[in-house]
């Protein structure tokens, strides 16, 4: 994400261009696994050549501080499961990604940046890193997981607590409740600490990394999908009702440009 003036909010386009993204990466791991298969000798499998990880991460002081309220995606469209909609919603391509997606985190990871990192495979994060789940604080629906993904990571009631009071997370907390996979030291760089998990993976049989990856991708989401399903309907409802009062974003507008509130120094 490179927006660093708006830490890293996206906005529609944003989201249009994270999704042809990862639709681009998909397709060329896709394109390699057929080579693969047409040499036939995935024995011998090093991985040479192939993508063997994604890392994902933002420019400047943090990693996505949520949405840009300017010009935000329909939160009815990113609820949505039809075909044209999930083409263009980054998180469900996400999840069709081959190869494991490693989260390089630092500073706001705030609500739909909250939701993007938890599409991710291995989370990584400093000291300088803050999540925040702020759907409850301003009348809004997660319509990327957050409601069924966090709970699956820490459990329900350390996610019933990030959720439903609206606070902040900060990196030692995330770390001691397993949010974040691994919290680097202050002299080291989180994207430099993903690099090296690559590598890592990146020196082991490719055909099996992508199959123990989809493994346990299915054998943690048999009820997931269930719970992502109910997830959705609860957007679109929520949001033909916000979107016909002409409300949906308003609360949340309000306090961004609320001069008097306390601003952090990130």
């Amino acid at each position: 994400l490179n927006r660093p003036e708006k830490k890293n909010c996206f906005d529609l386009q944003v989201v249009h261009a994270l999704s042809a993204a990862f639709r681009n990466i998909n397709r060329k791991v896709q394109e390699q696994q057929l080579q693969q298969q047409s040499r036939g000798n995935e024995e011998d499998d090093d991985g040479e050549g192939q993508i063997a990880a994604v890392i994902f991460t933002g420019e400047g002081s943090s990693f996505c501080a949520g949405a840009d309220l300017s010009n935000p995606p329909s939160p009815l469209d990113q609820s949505s499961d039809l075909p044209h909609h999930l083409y263009a919603n980054p998180v469900h391509q996400m999840s069709l990604c081959p190869v494991p997606i490693i989260a390089a985190l630092k500073g706001y990871v705030i609500t739909g940046g909250f939701e993007l990192a938890l599409a991710c495979d291995i989370l990584v994060g400093d000291s300088s890193t803050i999540f925040r789940d702020t759907h409850v604080k301003f009348g809004l629906a997660p319509c990327w997981g957050l409601s069924q993904k966090l709970q699956r990571r820490m459990g329900p009631g350390r996610a019933k607590m990030i959720s439903l009071s609206a606070c902040k997370v900060k990196a030692q907390h995330a770390y001691d409740w397993g949010l974040l996979d691994e919290l680097v030291p202050t002299d080291k760089v989180t994207h430099d600490r993903a690099l090296e998990i690559a590598d890592h993976i990146a020196s082991n049989n490719m055909t099996m990394v992508q199959r123990y990856l989809r493994a346990i991708h299915e054998g943690g989401s048999t009820d997931l999908a269930k719970g992502l399903q109910r997830e959705r309907e609860l957007g679109i409802a929520h949001y033909i009702e916000a979107v016909g009062d002409g409300s949906t974003f308003e609360g949340a507008k309000e306090f961004i440009a609320d001069d008097t509130r306390p601003r952090s120094k990130l």
